[in-house]
């Protein structure tokens, strides 16, 4: 198996600014690993929100997370801005595989990167469910 590698902005499709917070710092000076988590989640999240594919308060359907990754490379920290790269790397029937990239502010490779699974599901049922045609136009802009 090789060893996983920093990769650079051109490899992503969108990107959002995220600041980061005092809070996200650790005793050792830079943002703690389980921060870079909420990161990608704040990204998949606001394409997703932004583009109409997920009404968070009233949708049929949502994504749970089933699967996380993340290889880091360099470390971030606080005051320092991060731009978030996200881009997809697979649509199944019910499951979108959302792969990250976070920079720091101004720098051409990921300090970190790592992949999000989403299974879509009924809200109520918890059952999984095809993706919906809107969802699937959005996320294909991403591919």
């Amino acid at each position: 198996m090789s060893r996983p590698q920093a990769e650079p902005r051109h490899a992503y499709r969108h990107f959002l600014p995220i600041t980061t917070r005092w809070m996200d710092n650790d005793v050792y000076g830079h943002v703690n690993n389980v921060v870079y988590y909420s990161y990608f989640d704040t990204v998949v999240n606001e394409y997703l929100i932004s583009r109409g594919a997920l009404d968070i308060h009233a949708g049929e359907v949502i994504g749970l997370v089933v699967e996380t990754q993340c290889n880091y490379f360099a470390p971030l920290a606080f005051p320092q801005g991060v731009d978030a790269g996200l881009r997809v790397a697979h649509l199944g029937t019910s499951s979108v595989r959302y792969e990250v990239g976070l920079f720091a502010q101004g720098e051409p490779l990921t300090a970190a990167r790592g992949h999000f699974v989403h299974v879509y599901v009924n809200r109520h049922t918890r059952k999984p469910v095809p993706l919906p045609a809107s969802l699937v136009a959005v996320l294909e802009a991403l591919r």
